[in-house]
């Protein structure tokens, strides 16, 4: 939070946003349950429909939110995905050794769209500070001189 306000975004919005996003914009999440379900489903050689496919897109977009804050819920999520398409759970055994690595990366996406999110809202709304990000950049190139 501290980061968003030295790059000119006001505290009222960043308190806002970014907890809004934590509870509902979880990109990360979303995009790495939809590719395991493809993965598990690759592997066990069953062919979904587009249209599945995005059913399960859209599907594991509502059941991701409130994901955030607990460790391994995914799986949890990615199990009941797979059962409702009759795919084999014995899939999430082949995702359990990458998880971790995994969880790193999905909570950066998420960071990351969630900082996005609380920029544009701050844009949107007129209250960016251009000059705090200009003086961000000048004081980064004088820490790399």
């Amino acid at each position: 939070m501290e980061a968003m306000e030295r790059l000119g975004v006001p505290r009222r919005i960043v308190s806002f946003i970014l907890p809004l996003g934590y509870s509902f914009n979880l990109d990360g999440s979303t995009l790495y349950l939809s590719l395991a379900a493809v993965f598990v489903a690759q592997a066990a050689n069953v062919d979904l429909t587009v249209g599945q496919q995005i059913t399960m897109v859209l599907t594991l977009m509502l059941t991701s939110k409130g994901v955030a804050g607990v460790p391994r819920a995914s799986l949890v999520i990615l199990a009941g995905t797979l059962a409702h398409y009759k795919l084999p759970l014995e899939g999430i055994t082949l995702i359990l050794g990458v998880d971790e690595l995994m969880d790193m990366a999905r909570t950066m996406v998420n960071v990351v769209g969630n900082c996005l999110a609380t920029v544009v809202v701050a844009k949107w709304e007129g209250e960016f500070k251009e000059t705090s990000l200009e003086e961000l950049r000048s004081a980064h190139a004088r820490a790399e001189l």
